[in-house]
């Protein structure tokens, strides 16, 4: 995978120069392309000797919802013609990381055993915000299992406040 992040940061880095002012409308398209990227069927298609970049081109903003900007169709060429479909993914990844620097915002990730209505969200992030002393970009993944309470991550930082948790907890003291 470092390769992978090695050949994504120099687009990530230039395309972050590019957007200047507008790095979030940036990231709405690429996020998009992203998504588009990363399926299997196109990626054989693009990796295909027989089928050209203008085709390739044309498959990819045929399957997107939004018509892309001119700075977008550009750098879709530029990867496109670079060999380097493959890598959009990461290119967003690396994107959304600068934007967010940029910003002074982290992504976190919530999961919950149970939905989270948006005043229940906007309540925990400023709690979660508090806590980690930076402003977070809050998702929220399902995940049953947690039988209660959240798990948040943060990076390589983990709040885990959840059932689940307490009851490994109680288990390990139990047993030792």
């Amino acid at each position: 995978m470092a390769e992978i992040a090695t050949i994504a940061r120099p687009y990530a880095e230039a395309l972050f120069k590019a957007a200047g002012s507008d790095a979030a409308g940036a990231a709405v398209w690429l996020d998009e392309l992203a998504a588009v990227a990363s399926n299997e069927q196109l990626r054989q298609f693009a990796a295909n000797p027989n089928a050209t970049t203008d085709q390739v081109y044309g498959v990819v903003t045929g399957v997107l919802k939004n018509a892309l900007p001119a700075m977008a169709q550009n750098f879709l060429r530029t990867v496109i013609d670079n060999g380097r479909l493959n890598v959009l993914p990461e290119i967003a990844e690396q994107f959304k990381v600068l934007k967010n620097a940029q910003l002074g915002a982290f992504d976190a990730t919530v999961f919950s055993a149970f939905d989270i209505d948006a005043a229940s969200l906007a309540d925990l992030s400023g709690v979660l915000e508090k806590r980690f002393g930076r402003k977070l970009n809050l998702q929220v993944q399902l995940q049953p299992d947690l039988i209660g309470g959240v798990r948040v991550v943060v990076g390589d930082e983990v709040l885990d406040t959840s059932v689940k948790a307490r009851l490994e907890q109680m288990k390990m003291a139990l047993t030792a």
